[in-house]
């Protein structure tokens, strides 16, 4: 697993179209993982659209895959403004030798939602959304661990959303794509930062590969980790 971090010029006539429609973003990117002959099949790269922009202003897009990227086309074009280096995740963060219990600081985009006779809705409430992500956890492998910090996050409803103890729940929003065969797309997302336990080191590492939930080719899913500062 190798994570890219890039930086779209907001020049760029194809970048402002992607960031206005993440299912073109994901065609965009496929194209730079694989050649044209090659398909991008499904759960072959994960991404994210980051909240914030860099000291420049420029958007920042997390892309996590196995595939090595060839940016030059995209640079070309001037849709891409600056590339970093991969970062191998596996070596980085220790996976191999991963253990229950051990904390990490996260992020992650994704769609909370509940099937109700057959069709998906999305959780709109901030409390539904958190036990979600709680059940979630359940089922990949981690844990939302209450803070022995009473200032980890403000205990506050703001414009940046709504802070529990081990979780804060933000940027509520539909997404909108439209495909090339011009069916649109909607899928409900939030965006969730805080910090997680390890309970199942191989499920763990399961899901950090796969991503979590619906809606990964609008740029849902990706859980990204760091180690927590002592």
């Amino acid at each position: 697993m190798v994570l890219h971090r890039v930086h779209l010029n907001p020049r760029s006539r194809d970048a402002r179209r992607d960031l206005a429609d993440p299912y073109q973003m994901h065609a965009t990117l496929c194209r730079a993982l694989f050649p044209q002959e090659t398909p991008c099949l499904p759960g072959a790269l994960l991404w994210r659209l980051e909240p914030e922009t860099d000291s420049q202003d420029r958007p920042r897009v997390l892309i996590q895959s196995r595939a090595a990227p060839d940016w030059s086309h995209l640079h070309e074009s001037g849709w891409l403004a600056e590339a970093e280096p991969g970062i191998d995740l596996v070596q980085k963060l220790a996976l191999g030798s991963l253990a229950a219990g051990e904390t990490f600081r996260f992020r992650l985009r994704a769609n909370p939602c509940k099937t109700v006779q057959g069709k998906r809705t999305g959780l709109v409430h901030p409390d539904a959304q958190r036990d979600w992500l709680a059940r979630k956890g359940e089922q990949h492998g981690f844990a939302l661990p209450a803070s022995d910090r009473p200032d980890y996050f403000d205990f506050v409803e703001s414009p940046k959303g709504r802070a529990y103890p081990d979780v804060r729940v933000s940027q509520d929003q539909m997404l909108t794509g439209r495909r090339r065969d011009g069916v649109t797309i909607r899928v409900f997302s939030v965006l969730f930062d805080g910090r997680l336990r390890v309970s199942d080191p191989g499920k763990f590492r399961a899901t950090l590969e796969s991503g979590i939930g619906h809606g990964k080719v609008m740029g849902l899913g990706l859980l990204s980790i760091a180690p927590l500062r002592t």
